[in-house]
């Protein structure tokens, strides 16, 4: 989730001081990210099995990341986490049920206590969002939501990782190029710099991470420990931005990090 929380902010980073547009952040995000993996993977064992379904998280992958990019140049920080997040908790758990889960109450009541933080958190930021925005935010969180539902069916994070990386950079390049004729497209010194940690760290080694650790989680724990996001990228504001510590933070962070941990702690019902 730390990896996750870095995202939001080099992306911010990046478009919001004019460094890189949401295009070329975005190519050179998976770019990276593939570059990373893929040397990663040639150190270890190949599986031949490793990859096989790339192509679909791959889809849900460049869906995410380019989402996420374009919504960012058109919505707010507050919105768009509100609307990221609701989208992932919505695709997340309605997959969760479809597949027999049964949170037991205990665990529906820390959802909503951690969903009451998020909409502490954004609430000031919350306006009516550019439509087009919003949409696209909608799409990111609910690619996002599908890219770590597939991870459950994983038995290799990094080879995994890797395929759908390299496999997403295509049309994020094509969207590059697209984007060109219109001199839509610049990137600094700066805007590289925080593409590529983001590709490479936070994007590319954080969601290798984040699938090994999924084969533990049930489909709704894995979607709401991903509400701990918002907190932690408000909490780094604070520490590497010197935003300052407000009230409405730290109710937001009692809430969001309260209601996981109520629901990661509750018995979990029997399917069926």
């Amino acid at each position: 989730m730390i990896a996750f929380a870095a995202n939001s902010l080099l992306c911010r980073a990046a478009l919001g001081g004019g460094h890189a547009d949401p295009a070329s952040f975005t190519a050179l995000r998976l770019l990276g990210g593939a570059v990373a993996l893929g040397l990663l993977a040639r150190t270890r064992p190949r599986r031949p099995s490793a990859g096989r379904s790339a192509w679909g998280s791959a889809a849900a992958l460049f869906a995410y990341a380019a989402g996420f990019s374009l919504a960012y140049s058109r919505i707010g920080a507050g919105t768009g986490a509100l609307l990221l997040f609701a989208a992932v908790q919505l695709t997340m758990n309605s997959a969760a049920l479809w597949r027999g889960e049964r949170p037991g109450a205990v665990e529906w009541a820390g959802l909503l206590l951690a969903l009451a933080g998020l909409i502490v958190l954004a609430r000031p930021g919350i306006a009516r969002p550019d439509p087009g925005g919003a949409v696209l935010m909608l799409v990111a969180g609910a690619a996002w939501g599908f890219y770590s539902l597939s991870g459950h069916r994983q038995a290799d994070a990094i080879a995994t990782n890797a395929a759908s990386f390299a496999r997403a950079a295509a049309p994020a390049l094509v969207l590059a190029a697209a984007a060109a004729p219109l001199r839509a497209v610049h990137v600094s010194a700066t805007g590289l710099w925080l593409a590529l940690v983001s590709g490479t760290i936070s994007s590319g080694l954080g969601y290798a991470v984040w699938y090994a650790a999924l084969p533990g989680l049930t489909s709704m724990r894995a979607a709401l420990v991903q509400l701990s996001v918002p907190p932690l990228a408000a909490a780094a504001a604070v520490l590497w931005l010197g935003e300052s510590v407000s009230p409405r933070l730290l109710l937001a962070s009692l809430l969001v990090l309260g209601g996981i941990a109520l629901a990661a702690t509750a018995r979990r019902q029997p399917s069926g």
